[in-house]
């Protein structure tokens, strides 16, 4: 590996690799157990809203493969905001690329998102997820540029894009 950005892309795959084939267990595959549902919808109406990627990742915790968001290349000015309640969770001037294959912010939009302990993976991460919907977004990491030193590594199926 040449740098902790080439661990983080090939930890990134080898766990979504897992991910995919199931491999750690019930924490995935439990239908939103463990997401906030502060909508209060049933997981029938969560899962007819969704699409089955976003329901994984939003409601079911789970991960999209890296660099296969299309999200990745959006440069355009606007919002990116939760697939699952449309609450505006990052401007466009906050993302960068982080070289990690998904889309990277160093800011949420104030009181858009809450963050959690992450015990998965045999690691501890910061979970973050929508502050309106409670579904699960990605996670953050102190390993990004300035002004924050944030780095928000976001699931492009979470997220819509609304230009400016």
């Amino acid at each position: 590996m040449n740098s902790r950005r080439d661990f983080i892309a090939t930890a990134g795959v080898l766990g979504a690799t897992a991910l995919g084939f199931g491999l750690f267990g019930s924490r995935f595959a439990s239908a939103g157990a463990s997401v906030a549902n502060p909508m209060n919808l049933s997981d029938a109406e969560w899962r007819k809203k969704l699409t089955r990627a976003q329901y994984n990742i939003l409601r079911q915790e789970g991960t999209e493969a890296p660099f296969t968001s299309p999200l990745n290349n959006e440069h355009r000015k606007g919002v990116f905001a939760c697939a699952g309640c449309a609450t505006k969770a990052f401007r466009s001037e906050t993302k960068f690329d982080s070289g990690t294959g998904w889309p990277s912010f160093y800011e949420p939009i104030p009181h858009a998102v809450s963050q959690r302990e992450d015990n998965s993976l045999g690691m501890v991460r910061t979970e973050v997820h929508c502050a309106t919907c409670g579904g699960h977004l990605g996670h953050v990491f102190d390993d990004g540029p300035r002004p924050t030193g944030l780095r928000y590594c976001m699931n492009g199926a979470a997220l819509t894009f609304q230009p400016a």
